[in-house]
């Protein structure tokens, strides 16, 4: 099963508030595996919130973040742990 973490929008009109979902790749809109945080722009600052156990747990099991959830994950610290490669030379 291909999983995708993403944002699902909700809110009222012009005022969106965005939920981090895990969804089949395949499922329609709307259908989602399960809820891992909410994400809210219009707030100063901006808040997000994750559960960092969760969204490990997801990352660990194959699902890939949209570059969205990705940029997300990287502030609120989804990431910190975790080591980047770095490029190998060739020199």
């Amino acid at each position: 099963m291909a999983t995708r973490i993403r944002l699902r929008r909700v809110g009222r009109k012009k005022h969106p508030v965005y939920r981090i979902v895990v969804t089949d790749k395949s499922a329609g809109p709307g259908r989602f595996i399960e809820t891992i945080g909410q994400y809210n722009p219009r707030t100063e600052p901006q808040t997000i919130n994750v559960d960092m156990d969760k969204a490990k747990r997801w990352l660990e099991k194959g699902a890939t973040p949209s570059d969205t959830v990705r940029s997300l994950f990287k502030k609120a610290g989804v990431f910190a742990g975790e080591t980047a490669a770095a490029p190998a030379s060739t020199e």
